[in-house]
């Protein structure tokens, strides 16, 4: 299994902002994100090559009750089955961060489904763009999270520009709703950016549109704290 980093921090996003986890990154990604903030997983995946066991021994070390299995792309990972498994036999709690173009039938106490909107799409990258656009949306795995009975819990999270970008997201919770209902406190609207002025510029009106609308507002917590860096 390719691994990017393996650390502890805290959450920066989501429904557990704040809490203390130890973050699984696996490399490899499905999509390009113009605006990905971990290209070492997804535009330039690197890292190193972990057998489950050596996985699971560092997440022994650290005591932490809550671990994030993220990307790139884990869905991507064969492996993920069996690391789904011997941390439930450890008994963390597991979120797995996707973008919900991919599904393996493993159990989550928390899916962090981020459905990608044409906002994402990399328009300056011939190579990527096409592709990127034509799988930024499965619309039949987003209907096996929305209903599957293995997701105790799920929170759909999605990274704004622009406000005009609140039409993508109306499209894509109408046509999700259609199989199974969400609540509006599940929804999460995250502001786009690296910086913690790209932030707070876009935090504004964004959280307007949260209070209006009854959503939650994602702040990147980890951005603010420490910056765009690795490992935390």
């Amino acid at each position: 299994m390719k691994i990017s980093e393996i650390f502890y921090s805290i959450q920066g996003e989501g429904k557990l902002t704040g809490v203390p986890s130890l973050f699984i990154r696996t490399s490899g990604c499905n999509l390009r994100c113009v605006w990905c903030d971990t290209p070492y997983s997804s535009w330039q995946p690197i890292g190193e090559t972990m057998t489950v066991a050596e996985i699971l021994n560092k997440a022994k070390t650290q005591d932490t009750q809550h671990v994030v299995v993220t990307g790139g792309e884990p869905m991507m990972q064969p492996q993920l089955p069996e690391l789904i498994a011997g941390l439930r036999t450890m008994g963390r709690h597991i979120t797995v961060e996707t973008a919900g173009t991919l599904w393996q039938d493993v159990p989550m106490d928390l899916a962090s489904i981020s459905p990608k909107l044409s906002n994402s799409t990399p328009s300056d990258d011939v190579t990527w763009s096409q592709t990127h656009q034509q799988r930024r949306l499965n619309w039949d795995v987003l209907a096996t999270f929305a209903r599957s009975q293995l997701v105790a819990e799920r929170q759909w999270k999605f990274v704004i520009c622009k406000p005009e970008d609140m039409q993508e997201v109306d499209a894509i919770l109408a046509r999700i709703s259609d199989v199974a209902p969400i609540q509006a406190a599940d929804v999460i609207l995250m502001p786009e950016g690296i910086t913690s002025e790209a932030i707070q510029t876009r935090g504004g009106w964004l959280a307007e549109i949260c209070r209006q609308r009854g959503f939650r507002f994602g702040m990147r917590l980890h951005i603010l704290l420490y910056g765009n860096t690795r490992g935390t």
